[in-house]
């Protein structure tokens, strides 16, 4: 046997603030927007696409400041030579409107030309100042941090290392030594603060003759300042989101767990017998699944109730009628013991008889009884043709009933018109507890007729007898346990008074009826009783 839970552990799991139910709720809806996060990592992409549209936009500037410097910076007969004045200016005029920056090499590798350099006697080299140091707000710094682990994540490219010192010449850089060939090429280099930088070689040339190489660098700033924005937008509308999300979580997560856990508390006081809870937590009236669970649960509540109460009375019932035979048994025994008189004492031993006959009759009705109620509280109904049910039962009672002695009557229908979903023999023993009692008050010679019909969505069976008919005011008592209005001596001990309660145990298992009245000819007078029968139709 498994023991119960303890009590100390379903109160501890009650007081969680999250309970597992509302982990999960919150877990489902945020792992939405991790998907939403997971975008910033496909950032990565459109990164390389702005540095690929870049790349475009530098080769064909290059191509045609190289082409400029062809036509116009060129010395000699021949056109062999660059005139180093006139390409300095070509250069600062067309690369000076751009954030781009323009190197110029010689034949030999020397650098010749910077854009970044002014003329003069006194040349002077431009270089961006860094701009004034300014106080973060702090969630700028988490966003700047949570920004930067999710880069972490992301795959760059990769690129050799940004060249930058005093001397270069084309031997460092290999996009210029490949230019100084005759062939274009762009490499993408890496600064020592983790950013790109851009560089695009072209060739000088006149009449296919290279007269120098053309390096023009570009920064990734605004890229990375585009990339960044873009990641810190996803990232704030994941923020705004998440908390939306949190809050709705917990408010869906208040709605269906507390409900379910104040249900859950009412059934635990149940299970513990703390009082009779008269009715759950009021959610019936919700129209959702937690409505329909807190029904669910009131009803099999009420059941439980009135079954425990059932099995009170039941158990009250038994033991009064129990009583009555073994008080008699005990005042004839006593009698018996005192008496030297045979015919006293052959009266006091009748006696004693009749109520062992009445004992081992009402165990034997009340073993039945129970046994009934476990049995169609388990078993599975089956498609049960009650036409063909009642012919068979009658044939065996035409079969057993002496001659000359009451008559039963009936008609049997079409196979297959009268089907109910029930357990068979159960309802078999409806009927014959209902002809039985029919048999047991009918005069001899008398008729017990049985009808069978369908009336809309009910099967309706009629039991109709020729006796004296039920006494007034009787007509409910007749189904209650242990009644009955049998006179007779002879039937003493015979019958329990649990026949017609067993019946009306039966049918309104199978979600049917059961009632009585009696019989009455035109004039008015009593003709016997009627007893009726209704079970929803149903088939498989």
């Amino acid at each position: 046997m498994v023991a119960d839970p303890k009590p100390e552990a379903l109160v501890i799991q009650r007081r969680r603030f999250l309970s597992p139910l509302m982990v999960r709720i919150m877990a489902v809806n945020v792992l939405a927007l991790v998907v939403l996060v997971g975008g910033v990592l496909y950032l990565n992409q459109f990164r390389d696409d702005l540095i690929d549209s870049r790349v475009e936009t530098m080769l064909t500037r290059a191509r045609i400041i190289a082409g400029a410097l062809g036509e116009a910076a060129v010395l000699g007969p021949e056109a062999d030579q660059l005139d180093l004045a006139a390409a300095e200016q070509i250069v600062r005029r067309l690369v000076g409107p751009t954030d781009m920056r323009a190197r110029l090499f010689s034949t030999s590798g020397a650098l010749i030309a910077d854009s970044r350099i002014l003329g003069g006697e006194h040349r002077v080299e431009a270089e961006p100042l860094p701009l004034p140091d300014a106080i973060v707000p702090v969630w700028r710094q988490v966003e700047t941090e949570l920004l930067d682990l999710l880069e972490s994540f992301t795959q760059r490219r990769s690129a050799p290392r940004d060249i930058e010192r005093p001397g270069l010449s084309a031997s460092d850089l290999l996009e210029v030594a490949s230019a100084l060939e005759g062939e274009s090429m762009v490499q993408l280099r890496l600064r020592e603060d983790g950013r790109y930088v851009i560089n695009v070689a072209v060739p000088v040339q006149r009449f296919r003759r290279v007269l120098a190489g053309l390096m023009v660098t570009a920064q990734t700033e605004d890229i990375e300042a585009i990339v960044r924005a873009e990641e810190a937008l996803i990232l704030r509308i994941f923020a705004a989101a998440l908390v939306v999300t949190l809050l709705l979580s917990f408010f869906l997560g208040r709605t269906l767990v507390r409900p379910i856990r104040r249900l859950a508390q009412a059934a635990e006081r149940v299970r513990r017998n703390v009082g009779r809870e008269k009715s759950l937590p009021a959610f019936s009236h919700r129209r959702d699944e937690i409505g329909d669970l807190s029904r669910s649960l009131s009803a099999m509540m009420r059941a439980l109730y009135n079954q425990i109460d059932a099995g009170e009375r039941f158990a009250a019932d038994v033991a009064h009628e129990l009583k009555n035979p073994l008080t008699s048994m005990r005042s004839a025994l006593e009698t018996l013991q005192r008496s030297d008189k045979p015919e006293i004492r052959q009266r006091l031993l009748a006696v004693l008889g009749d109520d062992v006959r009445r004992l081992d009759r009402l165990i034997t009705d009340i073993s039945e009884a129970s046994r009934i109620d476990a049995e169609l509280t388990r078993g599975h109904m089956e498609p049960v043709d009650l036409g063909n049910l009642l012919s068979a039962l009658v044939q065996t009672y035409v079969a057993t009933l002496e001659e000359g002695g009451v008559k039963i009557i009936f008609d049997s229908p079409k196979e297959g018109s009268h089907m109910v979903l029930g357990f068979e023999a159960r309802l078999g023993q409806v009927w014959r507890n209902l002809v039985d009692n029919a048999i047991s008050f009918s005069p001899k010679g008398g008729t017990v007729t049985l009808k069978l019909a369908n009336r809309g969505r009910l099967v309706i069976v009629t039991v109709e007898d020729e006796g004296p008919g039920l006494p007034e005011g009787s007509v409910d008592k007749i189904f209650k346990r242990f009644y009955s209005e049998r006179t007779d001596d002879r039937s003493f001990g015979r019958h329990s008074g649990l026949g017609l309660a067993i019946a009306r145990q039966i049918v309104e298992a199978h979600g049917g009826r059961i009632t009585a009245e009696n019989r009455l000819d035109k004039a008015g007078a009593m003709t016997g009783a009627r007893f009726i029968v209704s079970l929803p139709r149903g088939t498989k």
